[in-house]
């Protein structure tokens, strides 16, 4: 294990890695700082939508049975499972000015592509799946017979909901809000595709390499760990000390 471990976390060792002098902000104009904005603001206003929309859907999925469980999880799954730069293409041919959808938006002033709002659809569409599925997990975690008691006492199935469901799912949810934070903020392909500019972290990343090397990239590069890594090691930590001890 400990070999294994040192081996996947050796690539960390690449930020000790001589490649001359880093330039920042400065000296890169809008490089760093513009592209940090850009990403943490989109991204929390894509997760926000995630939240909204895939927790009641994850709800859903929980207490849901038989065949009809099984094809909405399979319909989440290809997306899940749909390659990134594959679907940065199709959300470009789908929301394009020649499809229907495309054509009705841009009649309403809305820009399908180079955008904020493109940026952040293709953020939802990579970040849902991940999180509806393990958000049922977490709804799944919840003992049913608590949520019956409750409901023959009188509760509503809203009140059930938010005094017994939630806060006995909630590290359960914040995992899946973890993992959909970082399948969100780390998004390349899709994005890339869908919404070149305005340029976040990711693609700011491949802009700084392909201009003006390494000594550009390494500041963006510490600070997009430092956005990406926190959360979800956080929820781990708590969920797993939850496990441990019993509660």
């Amino acid at each position: 294990m400990a070999l294994l471990v040192a081996a996947l976390l050796f690539p960390l060792t690449g930020l000790l890695a001589h490649v001359g002098p880093w330039q920042f902000d400065g000296e890169t104009p809008g490089s760093t700082l513009a592209a940090v904005r850009i990403s943490l603001g989109l991204t929390g206003l894509a997760l926000a939508i995630v939240v909204v929309i895939g927790t009641p859907a994850a709800w859903y999925l929980a207490r849901l049975a038989g065949s009809g469980r099984t094809l909405w999880e399979a319909a989440l799954l290809v997306s899940v499972l749909l390659p990134p730069l594959a679907l940065g293409i199709l959300l470009a041919l789908a929301f394009g000015p020649g499809a229907p959808v495309g054509a009705w938006l841009l009649r309403l002033g809305v820009p399908t592509s180079n955008s904020a709002i493109a940026f952040v659809t293709a953020q939802v569409y990579v970040a849902m799946g991940y999180y509806v599925l393990a958000a049922r997990g977490a709804f799944e975690s919840v003992p049913r017979e608590l949520e019956r008691t409750a409901g023959l006492l009188g509760a509503t199935p809203w009140r059930v909901f938010w005094r017994i469901t939630l806060p006995l799912s909630r590290l359960g949810l914040a995992v899946a809000l973890s993992l959909a934070w970082v399948r969100a903020l780390g998004e390349f392909g899709a994005v890339m595709v869908t919404s070149y500019f305005p340029a976040g972290m990711p693609v700011q990343l491949w802009i700084n390499l392909q201009d003006s090397g390494l000594p550009a990239v390494m500041p963006l590069l510490l600070v997009f760990l430092l956005s990406a890594l926190p959360l979800p090691l956080l929820a781990h930590l708590l969920a797993r000390h939850r496990e441990r001890s019993g509660a």
